[in-house]
């Protein structure tokens, strides 16, 4: 694969419109993509979504929205970092300008990460996956495709966010959001279909945007590893591994820092989990300057900060030593499993300790099982609304879903897909408020 490729600013639906040569302007179509992005409806809804622990009370902690912001200022660090690593390579190449670039793109990808994300955090895609393996959702099997049935039983929120952004829905313009190629493809963390998600439940694109994918891949130059069957599957886009780590970073070191506040964690095994991954001279340092904070709180913000600083770094370090097998779709793994050893074995740690501390906690546990209940109970009303429309309760279910999810198109897998797309769109509130409402437990006020 070539830099020179992979950096493309055509955008998805706009192809006609495209220019080699655009106009002028302080913005690029990459930043383009980032403000676009921030002003939409999806992306603000995302305050309104779990990350992990209960939305806040008296303490604050993360959402989805924060999340994806604290992300998107990693990622583009990062993103910094290894261009200016690597740009010497392409020294006077079309790849070195096209380098310039990459920082944009990955900070507008990481804010689309989890755009595709359901309700409830990730225990919200489990539910609808169930929903259809394990419960009322199983008997549809019989009436789709084994593509479509692998789609729902492995229903993947990155697939979805793919589709939020390209799936024309009733009433919009053509290509969705109208993104550009490059940063529809950073956010493409597993580049094959369902039919290869096998136990691990993860897929790039469902049957209903794989040629939209493909079209996207072919642009940019990925590799395909279509297999004799027809599966699927191409290399990843290298800006997915920088999007990766930026997730991974900011979600094992904030949970941390969020288990602390709410005191799930103690001021003592976090400064001991942090400070592990710095050597002796550096935890010195750090134990030095917070000898000059009395506040706990401020003791543990100033570690987090100087961990995310050091892997931003160490992961950097790691593309630059693995560029060649990245660019060649060879490399298996990710790039915070290639880090020097202390800082891997102290990534580690904090990973045990959030399993076994952090999301088995009550409070975490207890949101999965509303979240999964609420969400399949309107699975179930939805989808049998969508199958028999002609019924009284269905033409009133129905007439207050949004009018862009197509309930009315031919098709079983369609009208699932529909019900998907407004679930999935829905924050803990309007999910738990619908709930409440379809129970007959609240009414609105007379």
């Amino acid at each position: 694969m070539q830099w020179s490729r992979l950096i493309c600013d055509k955008r998805f639906g706009m192809e006609d419109y495209h220019s080699p040569n655009p106009a002028g302007g302080t913005r690029s179509d990459f930043q383009r993509d980032f403000d676009r992005l921030v002003f939409s409806s999806p992306f603000r809804r995302l305050q309104n979504k779990t990350q992990v622990f209960p939305l806040p009370g008296s303490v604050f902690v993360h959402n989805r929205l924060t999340h994806s912001m604290e992300v998107a200022s990693v990622g583009r660090s990062l993103a910094n970092e290894i261009a200016r690593a690597i740009q010497p390579r392409y020294r006077d190449t079309p790849n070195e300008k096209a380098l310039d670039s990459i920082g944009e793109i990955v900070a507008a990808a990481c804010l689309a990460h989890d755009l595709g994300n359901p309700p409830f955090g990730h225990s919200g895609e489990k539910a609808i996956s169930t929903f259809f393996s394990e419960g009322a959702g199983a008997d549809l099997q019989h009436e789709l495709t084994p593509e479509q049935w692998a789609d729902l039983v492995h229903f993947e929120g990155n697939a979805n966010a793919l589709r939020l952004l390209t799936h024309q829905f009733h009433g919009r313009r053509r290509g969705g959001f109208a993104m550009t190629y490059s940063m529809l493809a950073a956010i493409v963390k597993y580049p094959y279909s369902s039919t290869l998600a096998g136990t691990r439940n993860k897929f790039g694109f469902f049957t209903s945007e794989q040629e939209t994918f493909r079209l996207i891949a072919d642009e940019l130059g990925l590799i395909c590893k279509e297999d004799r069957d027809g599966r699927l599957s191409y290399a990843r886009h290298p800006l997915v591994y920088i999007v990766e780590a930026a997730d991974d970073i900011c979600y094992e070191v904030m949970d941390i820092e969020d288990a602390h506040k709410l005191k799930i964690l103690s001021t003592q095994e976090v400064k001991e989990l942090f400070l592990g991954f710095f050597d002796e001279a550096k935890q010195e340092r750090c134990k030095m300057v917070m000898g000059r904070i009395t506040d706990p709180n401020e003791q543990i913000a100033y570690l987090r900060s100087g961990v995310i600083g050091l892997l931003v770094q160490r992961c950097a370090e790691a593309f630059a030593d693995n560029e060649d097998a990245i660019m060649r779709g060879t490399l298996s793994g990710h790039l915070l499993d290639m880090v020097p050893e202390r800082e891997r074995a102290a990534y580690g740690r904090c990973n045990e300790l959030s399993w076994s501390k952090i999301y088995q906690s009550s409070d975490v546990v207890n949101i999965e099982l509303a979240g999964n209940s609420i969400i399949t109970f309107l699975l179930e009303k939805l989808i049998h609304a969508v199958r028999h429309p002609q019924l009284n309760y269905s033409r009133l279910l129905l007439s207050q879903m949004p009018q862009q999810y197509e309930v009315r198109t031919p098709g079983l897998f369609p009208k699932i897909q529909a019900v998907l797309d407004h679930v999935s769109a829905m924050t803990d509130v309007y999910a738990l408020d619908l709930f409440r409402k379809l129970n007959g437990l609240s009414l609105p006020a007379v």
